[in-house]
């Protein structure tokens, strides 16, 4: 059974807080938490399935108040929610039985590609774009592809989510950020699903960091909706550049 001592649970809990506040405006909240569940003692797997199960409820808390002020719609969204709850499952079940490594060898330079096109591209803000493809061919093709992803390796899934919505969907800065938790919620809990069934969670470490992530993700959310595309935008790219950066040190040393 593992055992943690009391400030290391209450830096995971610190950890937590920081993290669902991060994740529900921008994103990138396992870049915060993973390390340090790992650097607690947990195994990789444990880190991961613990780290879902935390990030469910951040995630969820998020989505949740963006759609109570109208900024996400969950009825008219379940299709692509199923989607990804199935694409995310399977990816979990290929995380516990393939290595990752070309992924994170890859995965820093897309993300720097994302922190690019966010920090550079003009005209980025709470207003609708041009659609390239209609709700059933993102559904179709953006979802399943992410939410596999983020059952898989994870780091980053709410960026690409986000980048979806607002350059093929067409939706403004804090739109896509709505839509994005309510399937980053889906994605994670088809991987928790998983992990539950692994045996990997750690339950009682988890539900506590839950508790900090629905605090920290419920000020997130808020935040984000009073200051908009002024605070998501350069969050967005500082998490993508911290993410590939951590991935690279992780990488090549």
């Amino acid at each position: 059974m593992f055992e943690i001592s009391t400030h290391l649970a209450l830096i995971l809990v610190c950890a937590a807080f920081l993290a669902g506040f991060v994740d529900a405006i921008a994103g990138g909240g396992g870049l915060i938490t993973v390390p340090v569940l790992l650097l607690c003692g947990l195994t990789p797997a444990q880190a991961l399935a613990t780290n879902k199960l935390q990030g469910c409820f951040g995630s969820g808390t998020a989505a949740v108040t963006y759609a109570r002020a109208g900024h996400v719609r969950p009825l008219g969204q379940w299709k692509m929610a199923v989607v990804a709850i199935i694409a995310s499952a399977a990816g979990a079940v290929l995380a516990l039985a393939l290595p990752t490594d070309l992924l994170r060898g890859v995965m820093p330079f897309i993300l720097i590609a994302v922190a690019l096109y966010f920090g550079l591209k003009p005209g980025l803000s709470e207003g609708a774009g041009a659609a390239r493809m209609g709700p059933l061919v993102f559904g179709a093709t953006v979802v399943p592809v992410v939410a596999l992803y983020d059952g898989f390796f994870g780091p980053g899934a709410g960026s690409f989510y986000m980048l979806g919505f607002v350059l093929l969907a067409g939706q403004g800065m804090l739109q896509a950020t709505a839509h994005t938790k309510f399937l980053n919620f889906s994605s994670n809990l088809g991987s928790l699903i998983v992990f539950a069934f692994g045996g990997h969670i750690l339950w009682a470490l988890g539900l506590s960091m839950a508790a900090a992530q629905v605090g920290g993700a419920s000020l997130g959310a808020r935040l984000a909706m009073r200051v908009g595309s002024g605070l998501i935008r350069p969050l967005l790219v500082v998490v993508c550049l911290a993410l590939a950066v951590r991935l690279l040190w992780q990488t090549y040393g």
